[in-house]
């Protein structure tokens, strides 16, 4: 069925959307990096600028959201999302597990999530100590980890992720250590699996290829925008943690692997088993 937006929501035609094709000017066809980034500099900073005097909150955080996927669109990118409805029509709160390939999830997911459930996210800690975004990101009260102390941040997503779980808020879980455009489910473990288990809500499998906006060598934040290449959301069924949470692990171990396959994303080969 139709969802009908909240004004400037994105609209969502059954659980689905995707960019409206349009032409683009000249100038952000030849220079879609020096359009974009401008145009992200200036909302990061009015967000950050909002978010230091307290007056940054779920709807800002949305419209800010859609500001930098229509920054996306005007340089010529596509933007397409599925499966919206599998968590809309949730009646609580809910785990998101995902693979993390870009800045640009990061960015885009409140505008997809937020007009249905409140959201936060797991993050490193140098994301809530940047200049002006670390304003941002505080003022979503993210759970926060080190990556230095794995013990320590099991504790803090299982604590941290309880609580906020209980106040309706739903999480957002990026199990893999660092982006990257290569899906490596050896290197997809099971936190979020393990948080949904002990808080009892459902997790919903998230499948993303965001590679339209490249991990730069100097400067990871800062790489190529491409928008040639399809940024790609994908939410998954809805699934309850049953026994060790394992078979739930590798389902959505199996749909971010199939989505990537079918958008021609890069996956890491299976092991070879010994003696094979």
């Amino acid at each position: 069925m139709d969802r009908p937006p909240a004004s400037d929501s994105l609209r969502f035609v059954e659980g689905a959307y995707r960019t409206a094709p349009a032409g683009q000017l000249v100038p952000a066809r030849m220079l879609p990096g020096v359009r974009f980034y401008s145009r992200v500099a200036l909302i990061v900073w009015r967000a950050g600028r909002a978010a230091s005097r307290g007056k940054y909150g779920d709807d800002a955080w949305r419209s800010s959201s859609l500001d930098v996927l229509r920054a996306f669109e005007s340089v010529g990118g596509l933007v397409e999302i599925s499966g919206v409805d599998h968590f809309s029509d949730i009646g609580g709160p809910c785990v998101f597990i995902g693979n993390h390939m870009s800045t640009l999830e990061t960015f885009l997911l409140p505008s997809i999530i937020v007009p249905s459930k409140r959201v936060t996210y797991v993050v490193k800690r140098s994301l809530v100590e940047y200049p002006v975004f670390g304003h941002v990101m505080r003022s979503r009260d993210p759970i926060v980890v080190g990556r230095t102390n794995p013990r320590e941040d099991l504790t803090a997503v299982f604590e941290g992720g309880a609580k906020r779980l209980e106040e309706g808020i739903s999480i957002v879980v990026f199990p893999q250590t660092t982006r990257t455009e290569t899906f490596d489910p050896a290197a997809f473990n099971s936190i979020g699996i393990k948080l949904a288990k002990r808080a009892k809500v459902p997790v919903v499998p998230v499948a993303l290829k965001t590679d339209a906006w490249g991990n730069g060598r100097l400067f990871k934040d800062f790489g190529k925008i491409d928008p040639a290449r399809v940024a790609h959301f994908a939410f998954g069924q809805p699934l309850l943690v049953q026994g060790g949470g394992a078979g739930e692990h590798q389902l959505v171990i199996d749909f971010i692997r199939e989505h990537l396959r079918s958008w021609g994303g890069k996956v890491a080969p299976a092991p070879v088993s010994a003696g094979h």
